[in-house]
């Protein structure tokens, strides 16, 4: 039986579609799915405990999308998780913004969330938000509960 050249045609074009789909899938998975060379500049923050955090984590405002992670390292000197927020220009912050580590979601996925202030000066590139959150460790609050209920 003889197939026509429009079938081959039509399930060629299937094919390269569902590998395309899956391409973009594995992108937007992997946190990559913005590869454009958008406007930004970057800011550090100090914390006592990232958690999870990794880089290319989300930097939410109000819940909308503002930036990504682009670097995370100790800093000896202060002895605090030294981490660069890459953040789209569009939007300017006040030098009082606030950043905390918060976790999204059942599988524990943590971001940086903003939370601008009331500043009339706003953060240029290699400014340093100063107003930080550490991420919430579950296993630290295991253990204060345990000590307190144990101390009793």
């Amino acid at each position: 039986m003889r197939i026509s050249k429009t079938k081959e045609i039509m399930v060629g074009i299937f094919v390269l579609l569902g590998f395309i789909a899956t391409f973009l899938l594995a992108l937007n998975v992997s946190n990559l799915g913005s590869l454009g060379a958008a406007k930004s500049y970057d800011v550090k923050a100090y914390f006592n405990n990232i958690g999870g955090l990794r880089t290319r984590a989300k930097i939410s405002m109000s819940g909308v999308k503002v930036g990504r992670v682009s670097r995370i390292a100790y800093n000896q000197e202060r002895g605090q998780a030294e981490v660069t927020l890459t953040l789209d220009a569009q939007y300017k912050l006040s030098t009082d913004t606030q950043a905390s580590i918060y976790t999204a979601g059942l599988l524990g996925e943590q971001y940086i969330s903003l939370e601008p202030g009331a500043e009339d000066e706003v953060l240029t590139s290699g400014d340093m938000i100063t107003l930080t959150q550490s991420a919430m460790v579950l296993e630290e609050i295991i253990g204060k509960v345990m000590v307190s209920l144990t101390s009793k």
